[in-house]
């Protein structure tokens, strides 16, 4: 297996038109939620909505944006130089956390709403802020504009869902002999993450430094494949076994996903009976992945298949979740998210049979929703059939 990093875009990070836009579908929201404006504290919103990238900690930093006004950037006075290159805000920072003044409701006064829409908050300072505004209202605004992707944040997720299917490739090309050697898991991770992230940089680190750019990957095998979110260990994958992995990778903070998994040595009749199920599985959900139908309803339509299979007690978890600036975000294709599936959204599709004290099998595609078809921009499980999911020994 020849092993190519997927050819270099010329994309550049989400610019200050991005956030503009971004700010004005936020005043309209809130203008039409009866809000005098809306106060982001989740890091993914901020960063959304004016692109200041920050590491999270216990100092919290919100982003206020008015019906009409400036929009306000709040962060703690070390951040301060950090956040001056952030365009089209106005800066006002807080001396420490916690402070004689919690930050939360010093950013509250500061934005001199009255009305005012909160994204996330901590339930304890509820009963402060209400004694600072006549209505606050807890609901995240910025979250339905998440949900629908622009071309330029879909272009992002393309290239990452490149790197996650190159750091499987590296996997699927060289772990027989990691294994022969008597590599564990964690050789098999170390040496695909660290090959994929490597070109990942090579390819697109100058262009996004001080952005979210990363590999992030699970391993495991055996019986330890039986647990969806398994530790990756020290274990030597045995002739027979099932081996999964599971890739993130980001690019400018928005993510996809590849997953696979790979036979040791030689596929059972077993193994491929279920390596089928889950490729139906897949298909399913998209099949099912239409603008106008609920999220709700896709999981059930996938999961269908498995149950179809003989598979349905060897189910532990739903079939996708939305991808954006978060890993995992919502909506959700779960039992209960009755979200209408819109162009634009992006989602996992994560066929899994777990079998404990015996085997696990997960696969994971990266979804792209448009008017009349789905766009999988993950490529690996449709190069790598079924039957050549082994890795020789």
């Amino acid at each position: 297996m020849t092993l190519q990093a997927p050819p270099v875009k010329p994309v550049r990070p989400l610019g200050h038109a991005f956030r503009q836009d971004v700010q004005a579908r936020l005043r309209v929201a809130a203008e039409w939620r009866g809000v005098d404006g809306v106060l982001l504290l989740s890091p993914a919103n901020v960063f959304y909505a004016c692109g200041f990238n920050f590491s999270v900690n216990e100092r919290p930093i919100g982003l206020y944006v008015p019906v009409d006004g400036p929009v306000l950037l709040f962060v703690p006075l070390l951040e301060l130089e950090n956040a001056e290159p952030v365009e089209g805000v106005e800066l006002a920072t807080y001396e420490e956390f916690p402070g004689l003044v919690h930050p939360i409701a010093w950013m509250l006064c500061q934005s001199k709403a009255r009305r005012i829409a909160i994204d996330t908050l901590d339930a304890r300072l509820l009963a402060t802020l209400n004694t600072l505004a006549d209505a606050i209202v807890l609901e995240d605004l910025a979250a339905p504009l998440r949900f629908i992707k622009t071309a330029e944040e879909l272009e992002l997720t393309r290239v990452a869902a490149g790197y996650a299917d190159l750091c499987l490739f590296r996997l699927a090309s060289e772990a027989g002999t990691i294994i022969r050697n008597g590599g564990s898991e964690l050789d098999l991770l170390a040496d695909c993450t660290g090959f994929a992230l490597a070109a990942l940089k090579r390819d697109y680190g100058a262009a996004f430094a001080g952005t979210k750019l990363g590999i992030t990957a699970s391993v495991h095998s055996g019986p330890r494949a039986a647990l969806p979110h398994g530790s990756t260990s020290h274990r030597v994958p045995e002739y027979g076994d099932t081996i999964i992995s599971g890739i993130g990778a980001s690019l400018g903070g928005y993510h996809a996903e590849s997953g696979i998994t790979l036979v040791v040595g030689e596929m059972s009749d077993d193994q491929r009976h279920v390596m089928t199920a889950m490729a139906n599985c897949n298909d399913a959900a998209v099949s099912a992945l239409k603008p106008g139908q609920r999220c709700q309803d896709v999981n059930e339509a996938a999961l269908d298949a498995l149950k179809s299979a003989g598979l349905g007690d060897t189910i532990r978890h739903r079939i996708g979740h939305g991808m954006g600036l978060e890993g995992h975000e919502a909506p959700w294709l779960a039992p209960g998210d009755m979200t209408t599936i819109e162009a634009g959204m992006v989602f996992s599709n994560e066929p899994g049979v777990y079998r404990p004290g015996r085997d696990g099998y997960r696969t994971i595609n990266t979804m792209i929703v448009h008017d009349n078809y789905v766009e999988i921009p993950s490529r690996l499980l449709a190069t790598l059939p079924i039957d050549q999911r082994v890795i020789p020994l």
